[in-house]
């Protein structure tokens, strides 16, 4: 009998700053550093055997919780947030794999968390009078708690591989998981598919590939070519301009940030960048309008355009990514128009199976998958999708140090589009360092792939022990 999870043990919480060695523009708001929340998560079977994995995130608050409220405001709620998290997962009922408790947590214990927290913030502020510069009354949105837990599901999903000494993608057969898709999932109804006697494992790669390509993120304000540079830029050995990056990495496939509301901007970048791709053979682009489009009007006449007036480049365009603004329920756009056009991604609103649901009934094709929003999300979701003939991909969050490794380890095994996008290296390399020593390829790219090869063991594989990183005090320490 596979043991389970009798309860949670213990927990450590870390917060690790990081800063940005050039800014990172996206949607109206810009990226210059970054907190990680890293997690050490103890488990204990029926016997009483325990192991201990890890998880961690970057708490990455203007992708999560876009606002024009001040950012460290949001900042510190979302750390504060994570505090409660963690006493949230201390009290989880005991489970048969971490699939189930971290669906139950998502799905009933994460809402009244949330909204307990929301609740006491917004008391706090109300009773103080007008909010200062350092509080909210904003609530939490759900993508950003989504964010807060993912480092503890991470690491439940990590300790219960090393519990059963098999990496974590082997964890997810008959053999572990005693109940079928059914129990978390439900079809569409205009489907015929069903999820009885289906597990993860069968929507999984059997042999997942050692090596993917890697996606380039060309932020708003990245600089394209030697004559943008103003000598203000680092000289730290990386690259700088697009050019420099491509022949660097070999890179084969760029991601484009565009703004969402200056047509003339988005169409005058995709063309830039799409030339500069032309001339060094890069086989793909992708479009990312991260959530500020109000009107599929404006995508499709940016489209159209570069069809017209650049065929070449929007022949290399192979998917677009999320336009829209996330709250897919308070903004059901019919998006079928668009998609007849190129594949149209879901990312920030993928909350979880049921937003892609609805996100297939208005016309939306595939889905961008990220462990941010958990690990025990990201699989379901996944089989989820590919149930139902939607395309996959797996999206960065900038993921340094240990966020980088089940992030990769998620597009080798669930089978995407074309590779995954990584780009921490772009914007803090040194960060990883440690890391980086154990595992070369996965933190740096070259011939335009990541590689895999180098995790290896139980759990997500990270090779813990040999990764000399030293770490802050914990901000907290539970059992």
């Amino acid at each position: 009998m596979a043991p389970h999870i009798h309860k949670v043990t213990g927990i450590r919480l870390y917060f690790i700053p990081v800063r940005t060695r050039l800014p990172l523009k996206f949607g109206p708001e810009t990226l210059t550093s970054v907190t990680c929340a890293r997690v050490a998560l103890r488990i204990a079977d029926e016997a009483g055997r325990e192991a201990e994995g890890w998880g961690e995130t970057p708490l990455s608050v203007q992708w999560a919780w876009p606002s024009s409220n001040p950012y460290e405001a949001r900042h510190q709620a979302m750390k504060d947030l994570c505090l409660r998290m963690a006493k949230a997962w201390m009290e989880c009922p005991s489970s048969e794999h971490p699939l189930e408790m971290g669906y139950q947590f998502q799905e009933h214990v994460l809402p009244d968390v949330l909204a307990e927290f929301n609740w006491s913030r917004t008391t706090q502020a109300s009773g103080q009078g007008r909010p200062t510069e350092g509080q909210v009354a904003e609530p939490v949105p759900r993508l950003a708690a989504l964010v807060c837990s993912s480092p503890f599901d991470i690491a439940l999903h990590d300790a219960f591989g090393k519990l059963v000494e098999l990496p974590v993608y082997d964890t997810y057969g008959t053999e572990f998981l005693p109940e079928d898709l059914s129990r978390f999932l439900e079809p569409a109804h205009d489907s015929g598919v069903s999820f009885q006697q289906t597990w993860p494992a069968n929507f999984l790669l059997k042999q997942p590939p050692q090596r993917l390509r890697a996606w380039h993120l060309v932020g708003g304000m990245d600089l394209l070519g030697p004559g943008q540079l103003t000598g203000a830029e680092p000289h730290d050995g990386y690259p700088v301009a697009l050019a420099d990056w491509i022949q660097r990495d070999g890179l084969k496939c760029l991601k484009i940030k565009l703004r969402g509301n200056d047509s003339v901007w988005d169409y005058d970048r995709l063309v830039a960048v799409g030339t500069i791709a032309a001339a060094h053979q890069l086989e793909w682009l992708s479009a990312d309008f991260n959530c500020t489009v109000q009107d599929p009007a404006y995508v499709k006449a940016v489209l159209d355009r570069l069809r017209k007036d650049s065929p070449r480049i929007y022949d290399r365009l192979l998917y677009v990514e999320q336009p829209f603004p996330y709250d897919l329920e308070a903004h059901r756009l019919d998006v079928h128009s668009l998609s007849a056009l190129k594949p149209l991604f879901l990312d920030e609103s993928a909350h979880d199976w049921r937003m892609i649901r609805l996100g297939r009934e208005l016309g939306w094709t595939g889905v961008a998958l990220k462990t941010c929003k958990t690990q025990t999300g990201a699989i379901l979701s996944a089989c989820w999708a590919k149930a139902h003939g939607l395309s996959l991909m797996v999206q960065d969050l900038t993921n340094p140090m240990l966020a980088q490794i089940p992030h990769v380890l998620l597009a080798a095994h669930v089978g995407t589009l074309m590779g995954v996008e990584t780009n921490a290296m772009q914007f803090y390399p040194d960060a990883s360092v440690p890391e980086a020593a154990v595992h070369p390829r996965l933190y740096q790219r070259r011939d335009g792939e990541v590689d895999l090869s180098t995790v290896r063991g139980p759990g997500f594989g990270y090779r813990l022990d040999e990764i000399k990183r030293a770490l802050p005090p914990p901000s907290l320490a539970l059992g």
